[in-house]
């Protein structure tokens, strides 16, 4: 049973319905990234724009910060920034139990634009830190 807001809307997305939004993103792919699923742009370097974290109740988007500050205002109780640098620079956290699918689906899709259009990032040659 899904659960509804006064405003009719869904609650409901769990960590399957993220994934399953993220691998929509035209030819994302799911790979992984320090222990947690990532969703990433084609290519073998491709960005990251959409992770699901550890405790699988919350994922992270790569937003811009004008884009971050819309979703704060719009579901503070669904996004929140990611911790630190990251954040500032747009990061954004989103809690699955307090999103509705249309919200989310218009945040994933920014967070997709935002990475497709970019080259892929550079990879450091082997022996070299």
């Amino acid at each position: 049973m899904s659960a509804r807001t006064d405003d009719g809307a869904c609650r409901d997305v769990t960590a399957s319905g993220y994934r399953r939004l993220a691998l929509s993103m035209g030819d994302s792919v799911e790979r992984e990234h320090m222990g947690h699923p990532d969703f990433r742009a084609p290519g073998e370097n491709g960005r990251i724009f959409a992770t699901i974290h550890h405790d699988g109740t919350t994922g992270s988007l790569t937003l811009t910060p004008e884009q971050q500050q819309h979703f704060l205002r719009e579901a503070p109780e669904a996004f929140f920034p990611a911790p630190g640098a990251w954040g500032r620079a747009g990061s954004t956290s989103v809690r699955f139990s307090a999103v509705d699918e249309d919200t989310l689906g218009e945040a994933m899709t920014l967070a997709w634009q935002n990475v497709i259009g970019k080259p892929p990032k550079k990879t450091r040659p082997k022996g070299r830190t």
